[in-house]
């Protein structure tokens, strides 16, 4: 196959990849997008959606007041020097532009006033609006074939296997609002009265979360005529006079190469589906069958062909975690996010004690669930128990309350695969292996806790962001009672949403090399670079953020119109 010659060769179509392909094209870039999988949107497309933008557009139509100061405080903080100062500066400066940007392109986003960032105790961090959900995207404007390509949401994103639920619903869903049923009987009905459009898809028009960002963005990118190539892997990245100059691709059976005039930008995910790199530079235990994200993808393909020229990694031991479990017959593990925050639930270890805050942060959820196995051996799996109570009125993993969908209705292989059920938590403890003593202790205390409404071990329901997705009825949103038979169990494991370690970028997203020089025509962002966000978590979106906002420099970069920093005072405090 003859050679191929682009201005610019996009690796990956995750949230960045695609971005930085649209900004390119609009700058005047002939740009190629490679995807080594059959669909495109990667982890983005089954994903929440949210950014998380200091200071963003949308926050004083709430009524919301932040500052660039208090968000590059924040973040320096939770970066703990594994991140540069002037990067950090460089996205809390630039991730608002972005998202502007993103609003002219047609993906308008909107904030979110009451979601806490995740470290809400910390200088700087903003008891919400800085996290940003998109609205509502319309799949027509992608049309079926584009939809056919794009790879669809997880299971647990949808209501009933099939409409999709954008955050604000789900909130007040959770939360028991008032309105939630009319907003539940108003989806229903726009879902089954949009017959014309169900009679050629089973999937939702009304595209939410993670799949209205990569529907717009797809749409975007196909409305600019970018040339895309699925099915055909990253090989090795070309390098001719210190400088990268284009790929090799595996399309079609053939090796392809393909010359990129100004740059290469790898935005191709993690390593977190590769079990060697995983035994490799992540904490023990580990497997790649653990993660939320699409399988067969994430291999650290970008990372390898980075580092082989000479790229530096940083962050390698560090994952987006989050507790998952499985489900028979879904392609991935669920990650469970917010079930864990509702009342009358708890977390336990195999001697039947609570370790952690079930409500707090999924990496932080992940990493208690290591430290503690580390101490007792016994927290991988952890468990997830809740009574008769809990299980008739809220949801959890694919189990819908049972006043909706009872026991009784359930697959019958799900009974000692997804969940265990006792009469006694005696009867529990034995089917799942914890030690029944243990057990009891800790719900009865779970139950007192929940009648004075202070949890004195752990202080779940403490902050603003442990509390968004309690229930605000009770004396402490985030504690209920576990006394009422029969008792529920399912097993959690340390998964992910991602590992966060890569090559090292500069803040134009320039790979560096270990002495800290820029590799020419190199450019990464997304899960296969090192995140600015150092091995903490500020808020929900701060995977897509950074990956979108980086692109949005890097692309500047590359065609000669680098942003400049503002705040250069910040970095000499």
């Amino acid at each position: 196959m003859q050679e191929q010659v682009f201005d610019l060769v996009v690796v990956g179509t995750g949230a960045g990849a695609l971005l930085a392909a649209v900004r390119a094209a609009d700058e005047g870039l002939k740009t190629l997008v490679i995807e080594k999988t059959d669909l495109v949107g990667g982890t983005s497309a089954i994903s929440g959606g949210g950014i998380w933008i200091p200071d963003n557009y949308d926050m004083p139509k709430a009524g919301l007041r932040d500052s660039i100061d208090a968000a590059f405080k924040y973040v320096k903080a939770c970066a703990k020097g594994l991140a540069s100062d002037d990067r950090v500066l460089a996205y809390v400066e630039t991730a608002r532009v972005m998202a502007q940007y993103l609003q002219t392109i047609g993906i308008p986003y909107r904030c979110v006033p009451k979601y806490s960032d995740y470290y809400p105790e910390m200088d700087g961090a903003l008891p919400g609006g800085r996290t940003m959900d998109p609205v509502d995207y319309n799949a027509a404007q992608l049309g079926l074939g584009g939809l056919a390509q794009l790879r669809p949401t997880s299971p647990g994103q949808l209501i009933l296997g099939r409409m999709h639920i954008n955050a604000f619903e789900a909130h007040s869903m959770l939360a028991r609002e008032f309105k939630s049923n009319f907003t539940l009987a108003g989806m229903m009905l726009r879902y089954f009265l949009d017959y014309p459009w169900r009679r050629k898809t089973r999937r939702d028009r009304r595209l939410t979360g993670g799949q209205a960002l990569m529907g717009g963005l797809f749409a975007a990118l196909r409305k600019r005529k970018v040339e895309l190539w699925l099915n055909s892997p990253l090989q090795d990245l070309i390098v001719e006079q210190g400088r990268v100059s284009g790929v090799t691709v595996q399309r079609g059976g053939q090796t392809v190469t393909v010359r990129a005039r100004r740059a290469v930008l790898l935005g191709a995910g993690g390593f977190e589906r590769n079990q060697q790199m995983r035994e490799q530079y992540l904490p023990k235990p580990t497997d790649a069958a653990w993660p939320a994200t699409p399988p067969k993808a994430n291999t650290g393909d970008a990372i390898r062909a980075g580092a082989a020229v000479g790229g530096a990694l940083r962050l390698m031991a560090h994952t987006w975690g989050a507790p998952t479990l499985e489900v028979p017959k879904e392609e991935k593990f669920r990650a469970l996010f917010v079930e864990r925050s509702l009342p009358g639930c708890m977390v336990v270890n195999a001697r039947g004690e609570r370790f952690l805050n079930e409500s707090g942060p999924y990496p932080e959820f992940q990493q208690a669930m290591f430290a503690n196995h580390a101490a007792t051996g016994g927290a991988v799996p952890a468990w997830i128990v809740f009574d008769a109570d809990f299980r008739q009125q809220q949801p959890i993993g694919p189990m819908m309350p049972g006043k909706a969908v009872p026991d009784s209705k359930l697959r019958k292989s799900w009974l000692g695969t997804v969940y265990w059920k006792g009469e006694t938590l005696d009867e529990l403890a034995a089917q799942i292996g914890v030690d029944p003593a243990g057990l009891k202790r800790s719900a009865a205390r779970m139950t007192e806790f929940a009648q004075t409404g202070v949890d004195l071990d752990f202080r779940r329901g403490g902050n603003a962001f442990d509390r968004y997705y309690g229930d605000p009825r009770r004396k402490n949103p985030n504690l209920g009672p576990i006394a009422k038979g029969p008792f529920y169990a399912m097993k959690l494991l340390p998964g992910d949403i991602g590992t966060k370690g890569g090559l090292l970028t500069d803040r134009e997203g320039r790979v560096l090399d270990e002495q800290g020089q820029v590799i020419e025509g190199l450019y990464c962002v997304g899960n296969n670079s090192a995140s600015v966000m150092g091995p903490a978590y500020p808020g929900a979106g701060s995977t897509l953020g950074p990956a979108m906002t980086f692109a949005y420099r890097a692309v500047a970069h590359m065609v000669g119109k680098p942003i400049a920093l503002q705040r250069l005072d910040l970095l000499g405090a």
